[in-house]
């Protein structure tokens, strides 16, 4: 985590560079500033909520609230916010405990600080299962914000919601109920673990990056038409786009102009491999005797995937001037 941390006393200074230098021990990246006369403290928290992922002010919590109230958008997407008394006796979380991680924080200096982490959120108090934590532990996309507050609601109340896992060995949390595979009641709330872009009302989609798209094209492929392969690939899968990982290809391809920008513009990760290492790939593949010609490997889409640690599910389809194949990773 990039965090940064600020204090106004003289022992509160003392207090924030203790702290830096345990969170940066910890393996988080720390910048301690220390409040000065003339010094815009506004200035200084406009420019850590653009660039941190968590603040941690040593000083009173009125402070931090009064600071940071101005800049306060989303549970999901605010960085985390911790308030500390400059005697380190108590670790407050204030904002973006779930999700920016505040909680995890003020544990991990409860640990090694010694402060006692003062934990408000109600998942947390009442020791019950939090999605949203679950879902950034496991690299999730949580699908619907409104349907995770819901499933929150509904274990807090004593009801148990549903639990579905296509991907991944995920069991049971307490206080879900397994929702069998034939299980099709949408009304009931539910969450489900899963590659798929089919929609159902009530359940609330999380969904692992997971799937590996394997490419072949020819030189000078337009962006446009690689692009919309990819939508086609995805949807005749009944795959959702949250699920790529990245694209895999031979290395002579991957400064291609459309696949730099669909992976650009998508924010998907790119494998590539030399014709040597897609040759060693194990699998039955569907060969071409141009492509071997032309590259070196007589199959680059589906070799691709299979080099890439993911399981080869659909073989080589074709486009005009464009080869795919599609893989999924196992949970690890």
């Amino acid at each position: 985590m990039r965090i940064g941390i600020i204090s106004f006393t003289k022992a509160g200074k003392y207090m924030a560079d203790r702290v830096g230098e345990i969170l940066s021990e910890g393996g988080h990246v720390c910048s301690v500033d220390g409040w000065h006369k003339g010094m815009s403290l506004s200035r200084w928290i406009k420019k850590c909520w653009a660039e941190k992922e968590a603040i941690i002010f040593i000083g009173a919590a009125g402070i931090a609230v009064r600071t940071i109230a101005p800049y306060l958008k989303d549970k999901f997407t605010d960085p985390a916010v911790l308030a500390m008394d400059e005697k380190g006796q108590f670790a407050i979380p204030l904002v973006s405990g779930h999700v920016g991680g505040a909680n995890e924080l003020a544990l991990f200096l409860e640990k090694t600080a010694g402060a006692v982490a003062v934990i408000t959120t109600a998942t947390d108090v009442n020791q019950m299962f939090a999605v949203d934590v679950f879902a950034r532990k496991q690299n999730l996309y949580l699908s619907d914000r409104n349907l995770a507050k819901q499933v929150s609601a509904a274990l807090l109340a004593g009801e148990k919601p549903g639990w579905k896992a296509d991907w991944g060995s995920f069991p049971v949390p307490k206080g879900f109920f397994e929702i069998p595979k034939k299980f099709d009641r949408e009304e009931s709330l539910g969450v489900w673990i899963t590659l798929s872009s089919e929609e159902k009302s009530n359940w609330l989609k999380l969904i692992p990056k997971a799937v590996i798209l394997g490419i072949g094209c020819r030189r000078g492929t337009a962006s446009r038409d690689l692009s919309q392969a990819a939508d086609e690939m995805l949807a005749d899968c009944c795959i959702s786009p949250y699920a790529v990982l990245g694209v895999a290809t031979i290395n002579i391809k991957e400064k291609e102009p459309a696949i730099l920008e669909l992976v650009n513009t998508r924010g998907w990760q790119l494998f590539s491999y030399t014709a040597g290492q897609l040759q060693s790939a194990q699998g039955e593949f569907s060969e071409s005797e141009f492509v071997q010609k032309t590259v070196g490997v007589g199959n680059v889409c589906e070799r691709a995937v299979v080099c890439s640690e993911a399981r080869l599910t659909v073989g080589k389809t074709r486009f005009p001037g464009i080869t795919m194949a599609l893989g999924i990773r196992e949970n690890q």
